[in-house]
């Protein structure tokens, strides 16, 4: 950029000030008003997997198998779509603004998919519900990212990111219910679940009232007496509980408030400035969406299939599952930020890979019984769900603030795209196939590509941990200074 007019640049210790903030009350409300995304994005996966048979079992709407998979395609073409237009929106419009769209897409259109009349209305409302959950991953990543200090992001990520497996358990113990003719009439069961879901958006909707503009995307916006502003409302609210506050540490940023058009620069840095970052989270997002969505997609075909489970109890199976999931990033995430990024993320995609490998193997032996195969899942992917969770983390601190949202966005659908598309139809091929020998090349081929991820990280991986994001990828509207005073950061 043209070195600009003195008097369209400023400074600012905000990136400082918020990373030295002790953890309290306005974080927890951050992580669980923003946070509770990912646990209604498990909730509608599960929900409706689990809800299936039930619908096309409806009077009111007879919808055949081949229309819930329609709709279930219909679904994760709006997320992708959501994804990039409020990403997209998210780092043009502004944080808060976007995440309150965002969640108002979402609980309007569960809710509405419980009073669907016919495939079109319903595969409409799956569509946009889809559209809402996708937007959200953009513009709540970003905001997270931005308001939690440097020490804990790595952690706050993983396990928020890992919580959709909260919402997988409570969506299979809701099946259960749901499902309980002795409970609940059928026809109302399913469509109450929607609706019921769509309620709790509300509840996400109050909270985020009390969540400010993030004074970051403020700063980098040529907005700085408003970043100046939400700054202070947050460092308010935190000494309300502690007193005085840590001192600011000596660092400075020097940014530029005549930059509006951001789309050259973006594409820039994503494929000249940081192409090794591109690259690695393509890898990553990618190794890890195929496994995911192929083992999670078809986990009730394999278990019906070749242990002859009933349909009605998979949703026991599918609890000790989505546990383990959450408790990866759970117990694990802390080291992301100790031990390193890098180390960890080669050390979870590595060993995940090896171990759907040797899963594969035992059952195309035919040596695990229905509860040991879900208990070589659960171990698997109590490694994988951290690996998964830092690949996030990775897509969402490795870019520039102003194209941060946008990031997130791009890496997002390109994962959703390969793993709802290529894995879940692979292996669904291979199933019906009904050898196991052939199932095991699936495995083999999802643990080849989590194998591919950890030697990328280990060659291309950005040491991030506890670092300011402004440090990590110094933000495109930073001004060129005269080296006497290019601040601490900027070095």
């Amino acid at each position: 950029m043209d070195r600009p007019p003195a008097s369209q640049i400023f400074e600012t210790d905000i990136p400082a000030r918020l990373d030295r903030l002790p953890w309290g009350r306005f974080h927890w409300l951050v992580v669980i008003a923003l946070g509770i995304t990912w646990i209604l994005d498990g909730l509608e996966v599960t929900l409706v997997g689990s809800l299936s048979g039930a619908i096309v079992e409806s009077q009111t709407i007879s919808l055949t198998g081949a229309q819930i998979g329609a709709a279930a395609s219909a679904y994760l073409v709006g997320a992708v779509s959501g994804a990039l237009l409020f990403g997209w929106l998210t780092d043009r419009w502004g944080r808060k603004k976007l995440f309150t769209i965002t969640v108002l897409v979402y609980l309007l259109s569960t809710i509405a998919t419980g009073f669907a009349w016919d495939f079109w209305s319903f595969a409409l409302f799956r569509a946009l519900t889809g559209a809402g959950i996708g937007g959200e991953y953009a513009a709540v990543n970003a905001t997270i990212q931005e308001l939690i200090p440097a020490r804990r992001r790595g952690f706050t990520d993983l396990v928020i990111n890992g919580s959709f497996w909260l919402g997988a358990a409570l969506g299979a113990l809701g099946a259960l219910v749901a499902l309980d003719p002795t409970l609940v009439p059928p026809e109302i069961g399913w469509r109450g679940s929607f609706v019921l879901g769509g309620l709790i958006g509300f509840v996400v909707l109050f909270l985020r009232r009390w969540i400010p503009e993030s004074p970051r995307w403020l700063m980098t916006h040529g907005h700085p007496e408003a970043a100046e502003a939400a700054m202070r409302e947050i460092e308010d609210r935190v000494r309300v509980q502690f007193g005085d506050l840590p001192p600011v540490p000596p660092q400075r940023l020097r940014l530029r408030r005549d930059v509006n058009a951001w789309f050259g620069p973006s594409v820039h840095a994503l494929l000249h400035r940081y192409r090794d970052r591109t690259i690695l989270g393509t890898a990553l997002m990618g190794a890890q969406a195929f496994c995911y969505n192929a083992v999670f997609f078809t986990y009730a075909l394999i278990l019906t299939k070749f242990y002859a489970i009933p349909s009605g109890q998979v949703g026991l199976f599918i609890l000790p599952f989505a546990i383990g999931n959450f408790l990866g990033p759970l117990v694990l995430g802390r080291l992301f930020d100790t031990v390193g990024r890098r180390i960890m993320i080669t050390a979870t995609y590595a060993l995940s890979g090896v171990l759907m490998a040797v899963t594969g193997w035992l059952f195309a032996q035919g040596s695990l019984t229905a509860v040991e195969q879900t208990a070589a899942w659960t171990g698997i992917f109590f490694v994988a769900s951290a690996a998964a969770s830092s690949a996030y983390l990775t897509v969402g601190e490795s870019f520039p603030l102003e194209m941060r949202a946008v990031a997130i966005a791009l890496f997002y659908a390109l994962g959703t795209g390969i793993g709802g598309v290529a894995g879940p139809v692979l292996f669904g091929a291979l199933i019906e196939g009904g050898s196991r020998t052939e199932i095991l090349y699936g495995y083999l081929l999802g643990g080849g590509l989590m194998l591919v991820a950890a030697a990328f990280e280990a060659a291309l991986g950005v040491p991030a941990e506890r670092k300011q994001l402004e440090e990590i990828a110094p933000p495109l509207s930073a001004a060129i200074a005269e080296p006497a005073t290019v601040s601490e950061l900027s070095r």
